[in-house]
């Protein structure tokens, strides 16, 4: 792939049941990279959690917090750059379920040892960020059928998404991709990834826009 940033490391993000896996991988297949994917199922609280977020909100997050920070240092530890990396998460957005899911001392003890691990992670240089409404999340949620899930309220999904929205909203630490996933199949419509890949060919600075392929006869491209 050529384009004008030369990209090395990619991350796909977006609130949960979006697409990022899935996306991530066919992205890594069609770009000779490297796929690096989150295992959130690993998280032996996750289950406990959704049962009862109250008593195992704050052991959830700091697992998934190491967990990401651990996977960070594999990427710099394997010299992974030498092909195109694709992750289907940025370390940063461990911040944003925090600040949902933890009351006011649990954020502040969390946000110490965010903080810390921060400064030695490795960055992106360009994200792409799957937005999508909160509806069409539970319905791709439902669908996907994890067991552990099935207790997951529309609530907490919207508030997650609107967390999501309002951080890429003023992100600026690399190029962004905004891409509305409400109507996407990347995996079922070619033409959309095609056309996906060549929309990041030519990404430059800042925040870009896009409207997939085979959903532009309704919105429109930008």
């Amino acid at each position: 792939m050529t384009n004008k940033h030369n990209f090395s490391y990619i991350a796909v993000e977006g609130p949960l049941g979006v697409g990022k896996t899935s996306l991530a991988a066919l992205l890594s297949e069609r770009l000779n990279g490297v796929a690096i994917l989150e295992e959130t199922q690993d998280n032996p609280f996750l289950p406990d959690f959704y049962k009862d977020p109250q008593k195992f909100r704050f052991q959830t997050q700091v697992f998934f917090l190491l967990r990401r920070f651990q996977h960070c240092n594999e990427i710099i530890q394997k010299n992974l750059f030498k092909k195109v990396v694709i992750a289907d998460y940025l370390f940063q957005k461990d911040r944003l379920f925090a600040e949902v899911n933890l009351d006011e001392n649990e954020f502040w003890l969390y946000d110490q040892i965010f903080r810390l691990l921060e400064q030695r992670v490795v960055h992106p240089d360009l994200v792409i960020f799957l937005q999508a409404r909160t509806e069409v999340l539970m319905e791709r949620i439902k669908k996907r059928g994890r067991k552990y899930e099935k207790g997951l309220s529309w609530e907490y999904l919207d508030a997650i998404n609107q967390a999501f929205n309002e951080f890429f909203f003023h992100y600026s630490d690399c190029p962004l991709l905004v891409v509305d996933a409400s109507e996407i199949d990347f995996v079922h419509i070619p033409e959309d990834l095609d056309d996906l890949i060549r929309e990041i060919s030519e990404m430059g600075a800042g925040t870009q826009y896009y409207v997939p392929l085979s959903s532009r006869g309704k919105k429109g491209k930008r």
